[in-house]
């Protein structure tokens, strides 16, 4: 038997061990479980004030302010289309009081940029899926096209363009796809969100492809003719429009999507509480309807089915972004 001899005697070192092991593990233990008590939450947004994201993010925090009297802030770190953040929050303190908000390009970016700086699979914890939205086809409405195959009639005798929500975007790519598939020959010009529905109603662009939040006021308003959506199905804000499956071209389930995200190894009782205060928080009715007006769809998935998801989406755009060369180097 082994003894460690101090000045007030000797005691058994496998003894001294197992406690030590146990006083660590009550005082981890606790300090999960009573998180966040210790200090305020910090949502790291990866996109500008008014933004989607930005959008969605105060919405939660918010509710979560409401809900449990947590401190949170919501901060918005800019630069190289999200990067920036996710290297931030990617570095931070594995404790959960940072936490990344972006869209589905935190999926897209490692294949678009030849150094993103981050992988998106094993450098953070999946948290939740804050919302969703189906990308919109939309046409000038002078445009004499009715369905996706007149689309791509008109466009083997006219010459024509599509506006995005940028490059490597899913409003991007999707088009993309759409072009290899159909053999098509539509010119893209990438704006920002809002002004790519204003330039394809205003006829500088034929064609728009961007998130549901910008388009559905110009729909509404009969100022953009929505041609289809790129979900599997149907939109609930947009319900007589038809899929892009439902026209001839199952292949697409294209969605924005919005998420939340800690550094890699933050410990798994933290996640989860996050995870299920944050479902509660966008499955409450009155957070709910805020989405659902901004065209969204909510879904509350697990860390384990967002990390799936995630593991899904992120090779589907790495093949969407090969197939189409685009680059943002």
């Amino acid at each position: 038997m082994k003894y460690i001899k101090t000045a007030c005697g000797r005691f058994n070192s496998l003894k001294f061990l197992t406690l030590a092991v146990g006083i660590l593990i009550t005082t981890t233990t606790y300090a999960q479980s009573d998180f966040p008590k210790q200090k305020s939450i910090t949502f790291v947004v990866a996109t500008g004030p008014g933004s989607s994201t930005d959008s969605i993010t105060r919405i939660v925090a918010a509710k979560l302010i409401e809900n449990l009297g947590w401190n949170v802030v919501v901060e918005n770190k800019l630069g190289a289309s999200g990067n920036i953040a996710c290297v931030y929050v990617k570095r931070s303190n594995p404790d959960g009081y940072v936490i990344l908000a972006h869209s589905v390009s935190f999926a897209i970016n490692p294949s678009i940029y030849k150094n993103a700086g981050y992988d998106a699979i094993n450098d953070f914890e999946a948290v939740a899926l804050g919302a969703s939205s189906p990308n919109v086809i939309g046409l000038n409405v002078d445009l004499p096209v009715n369905n996706l195959k007149e689309l791509v009639a008109y466009g083997k005798k006219e010459k024509l363009s599509y506006s995005s929500s940028g490059i490597g975007t899913t409003t991007h790519l999707t088009i993309e796809r759409f072009k290899n598939i159909t053999h098509s020959d539509f010119v893209h010009a990438p704006y920002q969100p809002a002004q790519a529905v204003g330039a394809t109603v205003a006829g500088h662009t034929q064609i728009s492809s961007t998130s549901m939040p910008p388009t559905i006021p110009f729909i509404k308003a009969g100022k953009l003719k929505a041609l289809a959506v790129t979900s599997a199905q149907r939109s609930t804000a947009l319900p007589d429009v038809q899929t892009m499956a439902e026209q001839g071209f199952p292949e697409f389930d294209d969605t924005t999507w919005f998420g939340f995200f800690a550094a890699s190894k933050t410990p798994s009782e933290i996640i989860n509480k996050l995870n299920a205060e944050i479902n509660r928080a966008i499955e409450s009715k009155d957070v709910k309807e805020k989405l659902t007006g901004l065209g969204l769809d909510t879904k509350s998935l697990s860390p384990n089915e967002f990390k799936q998801y995630l593991k899904a989406e992120v090779p589907k755009w790495a093949k969407a972004v090969k197939e189409s060369g685009a680059t943002a180097d």
